[in-house]
């Protein structure tokens, strides 16, 4: 994998797009989001985007409530508004947040943008070390170090599904810069600095999403959105949801491109440890923990 550049010595300067940044507010005709998920998914990061675009108060748990994981396992993201039944597909959610349907010309460019991540776990130690710093934001103590243990098995659902299912998908994987010319043109189309125009609509929020998930545990298709010469409107729509996110938690790609907001906040060391204390426990049960993960992976539809 090409060495990343870190964002401090990225010389392209998305700057034209700084005073788009708006102040959020929570808009009280909007649904209260309950989201499960973890922001290394870019479909919870994409849900994420839009809530916080939109100003709707929304809160994320990182361990499903049981009801949704007897139904869905640890399938990701989910969403409950104003107490109602959960609710899956990001798509389907940023439309409850009053966001346009995705073409399905754009939602497979985005698949294609998507396949890196076959690579997350090309280095086992890595996966399981980025997931461990993601941690949880629940303000009470026990409750975090409860679903810190509990994430532990998401990860490993996660890791074995792309390493015995989906990395197949590898021998038909294009160049990593080819994944995101479809975009490239897109960008070029429109009017503004946004897929959406003047303002982020769901392209953006999916296509960002993914940006993240690459960035959280960096794979190629990184090096190349900085350093291919064709995805330079990319380079530039980086910079400016970068910049109309700046307050954003969650962005992981501001220590690879310009402007550089801060990291999502890291789990404390006690935080990383009951995580790992769950990995151990997940692991030693895997005659267990592996038919559980067989039975979600083939009955759960995605």
């Amino acid at each position: 994998m090409p060495r990343l550049r870190q964002a401090g010595h990225w010389t392209t300067n998305p700057g034209d797009y700084i005073l788009l940044s708006p102040v959020v507010k929570t808009d009280p005709e909007l649904p209260q989001l309950d989201i499960y998920g973890q922001n290394h998914s870019p479909w919870v990061q994409a849900v994420l985007l839009g809530a916080h675009e939109r100003g709707s108060s929304h809160s994320l748990r990182t361990a499903p409530p049981w009801s949704l994981f007897k139904q869905w396992g640890v399938m990701m993201p989910a969403a409950s508004m104003d107490g109602e039944p959960w609710q899956l597909e990001s798509a389907s959610i940023l439309q409850q947040l009053h966001f346009d349907a995705i073409s399905p010309l754009d939602l497979k460019a985005i698949y294609t943008a998507w396949t890196g991540v076959l690579h997350r776990t090309d280095n086992a130690w890595r996966f399981f070390h980025r997931f461990s710093l993601a941690g949880d934001q629940n303000p009470s103590l026990p409750i975090r170090l409860r679903n810190n243990f509990l994430r532990s098995f998401a990860t490993l659902y996660f890791f074995l599904l792309i390493r015995f299912r989906v990395s197949r998908l590898k021998q038909n994987e294009i160049n990593s810069g080819d994944q995101f010319l479809y975009w490239e043109r897109q960008l070029e189309a429109v009017e503004g600095p946004f897929l959406g125009g003047s303002t982020p609509n769901t392209p953006d929020f999916m296509l960002f999403g993914v940006i993240q998930c690459h960035c959280s545990i960096p794979v190629p298709p990184v090096a190349a959105l900085q350093e291919d010469p064709r995805l330079n409107r990319v380079r530039e729509w980086i910079g400016a949801m970068q910049n109309r996110f700046s307050g954003y938690q969650h962005l992981y790609s501001g220590a690879y491109f310009k402007p550089a907001p801060p990291p999502p906040a890291q789990a404390s060391l006690l935080e990383q440890s009951v995580f790992w204390l769950g990995a151990a426990f997940m692991i030693a049960c895997f005659p267990v923990t592996v038919p559980l993960i067989a039975y979600f992976v083939t009955h759960v539809p995605r």
